[in-house]
């Protein structure tokens, strides 16, 4: 089966868990079983089994059937598949969500953005830079650290009265290789979220 990051995350989660084996046990050995069912046998918080169950299902390891006892609804659930085997891409879901769009746009420093870059030893490019975040008393400096492609790039982004450029003009400018493109780009990301890069208008 093929999950979303999402998905592996709530499975991780739920699998960690010291009772996850045992619950797994029970659902092998029975045709079907309840929550209240499992809880008593484990001696473990109904609700807390609950959770578990409903998160299975939720990721398509166990089927839910509903039924009726003393006219009070409640699910029993069975194992779907007894061999659980996923697939993640990383390089599909954690990709930039703009990239493209953002490959193609021009940008430059903002003006006023605040700032404080902080260059690397040899004076070639950036290292870190330093911004102000949120508003009033809850605003705080957040400093980030740059690889090299990402302190070069940024020591050549054009300032707030130069002319826009695209991320490949800069990079080529910079002499950035294009494998670090992916690392660029989620630098870039961040800085227009941050208001520290402006996209040219249109």
């Amino acid at each position: 089966m093929i999950m979303k990051f999402e998905e592996a995350a709530k499975f991780g989660t739920y699998i960690s868990k010291s009772f996850a084996k045992d619950i797994f046990r029970l659902l092998n050995n029975y045709r079907d079983i309840s929550a209240s069912e499992a809880a008593s046998r484990l001696g473990i918080h109904i609700q807390t089994v609950q959770d578990f169950l409903e998160a299975m299902a939720e990721l398509g390891i166990l089927a839910k059937k509903e039924t009726i006892e003393r006219k009070r609804p409640y699910f029993r659930y069975t194992l779907k598949i007894q061999k659980i085997v996923f697939e993640l891409d990383l390089v599909e879901e954690l990709k930039n969500t703009e990239g493209d769009a953002l490959a193609n746009s021009k940008i430059r420093e903002k003006k006023n953005a605040g700032v404080r870059f902080s260059l690397a030893r040899n004076g070639q490019y950036f290292s870190s830079l330093a911004i102000w975040v949120g508003k009033g008393r809850e605003r705080s400096e957040k400093k980030i650290s740059l690889t090299t492609a990402q302190g070069k790039f940024l020591y050549n982004l054009p300032f707030p009265d130069g002319e826009y450029l695209t991320i490949e003009e800069i990079r080529i400018k910079a002499g950035i290789e294009p494998e670090d493109l992916p690392e660029i780009k989620d630098l870039a990301e961040e800085l227009i979220q941050y208001k520290v890069i402006e996209l040219a208008a249109g």
